[in-house]
């Protein structure tokens, strides 16, 4: 009976139509080796049809890790007397992206906690701004922003200033996980920066953590969070426990959790990006989140830029694994093929007329 069950949901993805909430839970809730094979199958296959063998590879430079924040799951907390803290200039920042950009990643992510130092004057916000147009003048390379939770109007500044991305995670869709884990923090607030960032022809990631406590119908809701946005990238990472934090005691979840999850947004969203990211496992966990239906290799790091990851802030960065060079080999044993860089912009500049369209509709509809 289940296998007929499986089967009938497999046939529903294949032909892409929607799967409902207790489908979504079926499917997240499988044990049986074989079955969640077939899962991870239909995925590649999906992914095959929209992407080929090709991924996108993404250089991650996290130049502040001060935050005002206090995430009960991050290092970077501001309560967190355990983490190493530093503030990168501007000449730092435009050295390792043109690093990163020489090396052959697609995209540049500027990443930083929600540092107050930026928040404190508009002179501090305007330098993200010239930040965003420094970098973009000099890499010339898609540019993804990652300051947290902005004002409308900052989001439309950077969208001038040449970013093409705005990544803001909810972490969780379920508002009553989400005020345990990300404290005094507002749902709403974060959740509808995106979609403001999208009416101002940003693309948008989405992203949750797993591992926190959710539940698989909390993880079906999220999914619907992702689709109810309209996400062209969508993300989960596996909770890493974080020295000096109040979840520095939890486990670290079994990672089948957070394949069987990149295999269902696949199904769920076969044209979308979904990230591997090298930030959970280093280049040991790439060719499973691969393999389930990943096609962006995130958090590439140059080894001596002295920059560092979030959830894994040294893992693999000076040994040079977290580098185009060093993640070539398991690319090739997959037979996996680099995009080049017009494969990346054209999807971008499909993406955006998409927007463009559903844009124009709204404003037709309001008419």
């Amino acid at each position: 009976m289940a296998n007929n069950l499986i089967n009938k949901i497999l046939d529903k993805a294949y032909s892409e139509k929607s799967l409902s909430r207790d489908e979504i839970i079926f499917l997240l809730s499988l044990n049986n080796v074989n079955e969640i094979a077939q899962i991870f199958e239909l995925a590649r296959k999906l992914k095959y049809r929209y992407f080929d063998n090709k991924v996108f590879l993404y250089g991650f430079v996290y130049f502040s890790t001060w935050c005002r924040n206090d995430c009960r799951f991050c290092y970077y907390r501001k309560s967190n007397t355990e983490s190493q803290r530093y503030r990168k200039d501007l000449e730092e920042i435009v050295e390792a992206s043109i690093s990163l950009a020489e090396s052959g990643v697609h995209l540049i992510d500027l990443t930083m906690g929600e540092d107050p130092y930026y928040q404190q004057t508009q002179n501090k916000l305007k330098y993200l701004v010239d930040l965003v147009r420094q970098v973009k003048k000099e890499v010339n390379l898609p540019i993804m922003i990652s300051p947290g939770v902005v004002s409308n109007q900052v989001l439309h500044r950077l969208a001038s200033a040449g970013a093409d991305w705005y990544a803001c995670y909810q972490e969780t869709h379920n508002r009553l996980l989400f005020s345990e884990l990300r404290l005094n923090q507002d749902y709403d607030e974060r959740f509808f920066s995106k979609e403001y960032a999208l009416r101002n022809g940003l693309l948008v990631e989405e992203g949750i953590l797993t591992g926190v406590g959710e539940s698989m119908a909390d993880i079906a809701d999220s999914i619907e969070g992702m689709r109810s946005l309209g996400a062209q990238q969508v993300r989960v990472m596996s909770f890493v426990p974080q020295k000096g934090s109040p979840m520095d005691s939890w486990q670290s979840p079994d990672r089948l959790r957070e394949l069987k999850i990149i295999s269902v947004l696949r199904l769920l969203f076969p044209d979308r990006l979904i990230p591997a990211s090298l930030d959970i496992d280093g280049s040991q966990g790439l060719k499973a989140r691969l393999n389930a239906g990943a096609n962006v290799i995130t958090s590439l790091i140059p080894s001596s830029s002295g920059l560092a990851g979030v959830a894994q802030s040294t893992k693999d960065i000076q040994e040079g694994y977290r580098t185009v060079q060093g993640i070539l080999p398991i690319l090739e044993d997959m037979s996996l093929e680099i995009a080049t860089q017009n494969e990346y912009l054209g999807w971008i500049e499909n993406e955006r007329q998409k927007l463009s369209f559903h844009s124009i509709q709204k404003k037709g509809v309001q008419l």
